[in-house]
């Protein structure tokens, strides 16, 4: 018995001497918790979407979840988690029929019922129009500059009206999508004939004020980061005799300049203001699916940056096709690959609590 015991006394000494040492057991982890707080933004600041290829999307047989895996109509969704703006592209005749007319009208008032504001964006293309692509509809291909002008403005009305038919007015309406060098080339080239471009643009004015004076009319170029790009495009404007009442920008960063591209905008936001007296907007803004935590950072940041120009001239930020999951191969969208709202998301919304370990 003794030997046992003695025996006991060696193995329990060991054991003291080996937890004084560092070898007791780990702690249990504690789960630690923390919550996001969004940025706090002006009761009129647009927390806005584009979300042009839902109808698309859904034909294909796409859904869309909240965050708990609930299906539900996407504008509803996005309504949910804090948004208050959805932007929609027209095309004058797409060879597949989305986003023509019928198509923006049927989005549009999906997104008054959700309680949205709304943003059209003329293209005055049948497809794509963008800084390397501001191709002519087929239909006005043939024409002379002045008919040119004027079916732009026949056909704004027109979209205007049957909107207006429908119950929509617009908030806001873009008359050409990042006219980087104009639209409706080669006649509205504006490294060519920033006159032309100024008369189009005018035209495009004129035509949505005849149907909603309220209606706000946006000029959009890219790269909100470039100062110079934006003084070329509105003293060559200013200077032609074109109208506009916000300055519409895009800016797509990556995970690694978001930072000093977010301050470079915020500065060329803060000269547009002083330099033209007019407000600006971010009408499309994006960044790599894969990294939703620093996606979230970037639109934090350029949201409250906007947010603080002086006298509310910093009007809203829109996120551009956020739905967008497995699709098109396209991958600045903002939702999982089970199609829910990726954390990105959250700066647009409420307090979100995320657990870690």
């Amino acid at each position: 018995m003794k030997k046992v015991l003695c025996a006991c006394c060696i193995v329990s000494l060991f054991f003291i001497l080996s937890c004084s040492k560092g070898g007791a057991p780990a702690p249990t982890p504690q789960q630690t918790t923390t919550t996001y707080t969004p940025p706090v933004v002006s009761g009129s600041f647009a927390k806005g979407a584009d979300v042009s290829w839902v109808t698309q999307m859904e034909a294909s047989g796409y859904k869309f979840y909240d965050k708990n895996g609930n299906q539900m109509d996407l504008f509803a969704l996005l309504k949910s988690i804090g948004f208050n703006s959805i932007r929609l592209r027209a095309w004058v005749n797409p060879a597949a029929g989305w986003c023509n007319t019928a198509d923006v009208v049927a989005k549009a008032i999906r997104a008054k019922n959700a309680g949205m504001k709304i943003l059209i964006d003329f293209h005055y293309s049948d497809t794509w129009a963008d800084p390397g692509d501001q191709n002519k509809p087929a239909a006005w291909a043939s024409l002379d500059f002045p008919t040119l002008v004027a079916t732009l403005n026949t056909y704004t009305v027109g979209v205007m009206n049957t909107l207006k038919s429908n119950g929509i007015t617009p908030d806001w309406v873009q008359v050409g999508n990042e006219t980087n060098d104009g639209m409706l080339w080669q006649d509205g080239r504006a490294s060519v004939s920033m006159a032309n471009f100024a008369a189009l643009v005018e035209s495009g004015y004129t035509a949505v004020k005849s149907v909603s004076n309220s209606t706000k009319v946006i000029v959009h170029i890219s790269n909100g980061f470039d100062n110079s790009l934006f003084q070329w495009m509105f003293d060559g404007l200013k200077a032609n005799g074109a109208q506009w009442d916000i300055i519409g920008m895009s800016l797509y960063p990556s995970t690694t300049n978001y930072t000093s591209l977010d301050a470079q905008c915020l500065s060329n936001i803060n000269a547009m203001v002083a330099r033209y007296s007019t407000p600006c907007m971010v009408v499309e803004v994006g960044m790599d699916s894969t990294d939703p935590t620093d996606s979230q950072t970037f639109l934090t940041d350029i949201i409250t940056k906007v947010n603080s120009v002086a006298n509310s001239n910093g009007l809203g930020v829109f996120y551009w096709e956020p739905e967008a999951y497995n699709w098109q191969s396209y991958g600045l969208g903002a939702f999982t690959t089970s199609g829910r709202p990726s954390i990105a998301l959250d700066a647009f919304g409420g307090n979100v609590v995320k657990n870690s370990w």
